[in-house]
């Protein structure tokens, strides 16, 4: 055997035992007759000791060891003396003096180092993603990875639902980002797409019956990259028949409450989750997706600043514009270029400028604040709550550039004045989303959502009078600041279905030909089914207290669709692309 325990497992009680350990040589210090060395596995770290009196070749074997070697070592276990102790490994008591070490294979020096976690430019560490992945930060992700996706599975199984697989290669349907195609080589100049989820899929698996299903999906997405976004990502995908709109929330409430402890046992989950719409989270977030960790809501001016004679006020309400605020708590003292910072902050989000009112002792001093009345600073105050010593952001202009911009200096906020406790997990539900946007561009309606969205129940009827005014069952599960799951009551009805293709403009012939398959499933008796899919890499980053989702994938490309390590995307032989009935054009 290579070896009898892990490194990390070592403890007081097995003191006096002999070992056998293999792993890689985290560190290595030679005191001239005494070397240390420190052994590393997945399970943790142990030290070593080779001394004058070990063998000639295990003193000659640990002499020639250096970082990331791979070695065997055998030996006992002993107690360390009461000043070596190191209480920050769970090993610490305890180390194995060496009676053999065996190199098992040389390592060159890494381009970085492995053996603590100090910044490496991305780059390089996506290149060599099998060495960054050796280091405690990333060991820890990936291991919190796997128990959350095992902890969600022994969830589902004791609650009755069933994991099937669903094909990777399937039929481009339009679902709100571009297909990954694959060309077929046996039927020329047709093509399979990639999932970009398993929508379809599990709700033919409701019509068959299955009634709970779920699967860690791997989905794909030809999309533009954020530090949230991959071209492959993972969710998991549930559905369930029989079920209503709480049905569903309630299940992911339950499990969620279960799971966090469990895995992350430092960390807090308030409860109940509560439950905005979609139009209170923008009114009082800003957002579909608040963080909801800390207060700091948007405050609607419009009714005290409306007949302004500040013009900027009183234009854009009586073209019916927003005047909405937020109070940045002791900010009241900020300097000229700390204003200017927040005003390029909301400038970014589309707004023409950011009015600021700073609540001092005696005064209100700030952009505007000649231009307002007392009364108006008065009532500005009362109505946001603000205190002497706060600051008030406020901005005017429609309604979606004032959500945006107050929403993105919240954030600002937030991160500037640790308004937030790490460990506080706050999930959210948003509900009762838009069931159409318009694409003015093209002229067209779209699924805010997806396609196979049920309107919510009793606003069907208005559909075609007024798509605006019909509500989705559609429901998203927001968490910390961001969207952790998006999930529906399904349309089970071919007569609804079809007439929400005929809404977002696809003719008869055309909906067929893309959705002909689940049109006619829906004829055989589907039954009334909801879902949903949280994604794994947003909730282990937020649980691993990452920014970055590239943090908890073994092996994610980089911003620009890229793997580093392979060189890939990569041409591939002219022979390959003729047999795939495929060729390269030039650009023009």
């Amino acid at each position: 055997m290579f070896k009898t325990h892990s490194c990390g497992a070592l403890r007081p009680q097995d003191v006096g035992k002999s070992v056998t350990l293999a792993g890689w040589v985290h560190l290595r210090r030679d005191f001239g007759g005494v070397i240390f060395i420190v052994l590393r596995d997945r399970s943790g770290l142990v030290q070593v000791v080779v001394s004058g009196e070990s063998p000639e070749e295990t003193q000659t074997a640990a002499a020639q060891a250096r970082s990331e070697f791979v070695i065997q070592v055998e030996g006992t276990v002993r107690q360390r003396p009461d000043n070596q102790v190191n209480p920050d490994w769970p090993t610490g008591d305890v180390e194995v003096e060496a009676h053999a070490v065996r190199i098992l294979n040389t390592a060159k020096t890494p381009p970085f180092y492995i053996y603590d976690d100090s910044p490496v430019d991305e780059a390089l560490r996506l290149k060599y993603r099998y060495l960054d992945l050796r280091r405690a930060r990333l060991q820890r992700n990936i291991i919190l990875r796997h128990e959350t996706v095992q902890f969600l599975r022994q969830a589902l199984n004791s609650r009755g639902f069933l994991e099937i697989e669903t094909p990777y290669l399937f039929k481009s349907t339009p679902e709100g980002a571009r297909d990954y195609l694959v060309p077929s080589r046996i039927h020329p100049g047709r093509f399979y797409a990639l999932p970009q989820s398993p929508q379809q899929l599990k709700q033919l698996l409701m019509v068959a019956g299955y009634e709970k299903y779920y699967q860690i999906a791997r989905c794909f997405r030809d999309e533009d990259l954020r530090g949230d976004r991959q071209p492959e990502f993972t969710q998991l995908d549930l559905e369930m028949s029989f079920v209503h709109r709480d049905d569903v929330l309630d299940l992911i409430e339950e499990i969620f409450a279960e799971l966090i402890p469990a895995v992350t046992p430092q960390k807090h989950v308030p409860l109940p989750f509560p439950r905005l719409s979609y139009a209170e989270a923008l009114e009082m977030y800003g957002t579909d997706k608040p963080d909801l960790r800390f207060g700091m809501q948007l405050v609607d001016l419009t009714p005290v600043l409306e007949r302004s004679n500040f013009r900027v006020f009183s234009a854009t309400a009586a073209s019916g514009g927003k005047i909405k605020g937020i109070v940045a708590p002791g900010c009241a003292d900020y300097t000229r270029r700390e204003i200017d910072e927040l005003t390029d902050i909301a400038k970014r989000e589309g707004a023409r400028g950011l009015v600021t009112l700073a609540y001092t002792a005696g005064a209100v001093k700030g952009s505007a604040a000649k231009f307002l009345t007392e009364d108006e600073l008065t009532a500005t105050a009362e109505t946001t709550g603000a205190s002497e010593g706060d600051l008030v952001c406020i901005v005017a202009s429609d309604a979606k550039v004032v959500a945006a911009s107050l929403s993105a200096l919240r954030l600002t906020f937030r991160d500037r004045l640790d308004l937030v406790d790490p460990d506080v997990v706050a999930f959210g539900w948003v509900l009762d989303f838009p069931m159409f946007e318009r694409n003015e561009e093209e002229q067209r309606w779209e699924a805010v959502h997806h396609p196979f969205t049920m309107p919510r129940p009793n606003t069907y009827d208005e559909m075609m009078a007024d798509p605006l005014a019909v509500l989705s069952d559609a429901y998203d599960l927001v968490c910390n600041g961001w969207e952790i799951a998006s999930g529906s009551i399904r349309v089970h009805d071919p007569k609804i279905q079809s007439d929400i293709f005929r809404m977002l403009g696809y003719e008869e012939a055309d909906a067929q030909a893309r959705f002909g398959h689940m049109m006619e499933a829906f004829s055989y008796g589907a039954p009334p089914h909801g879902g949903i899919a949280p994604g794994i890499d947003r909730l282990v980053m937020i649980l691993a207290d990452e920014t970055n989702i590239r943090e908890v994938i073994a092996f994610p490309k980089t911003s620009q669709a890229t793997d580093l390590m392979a060189d890939a995307p990569a041409e591939v032989p002219a022979e390959q692309l003729k047999e795939l009935h495929i060729s390269i054009a030039e650009e023009s």
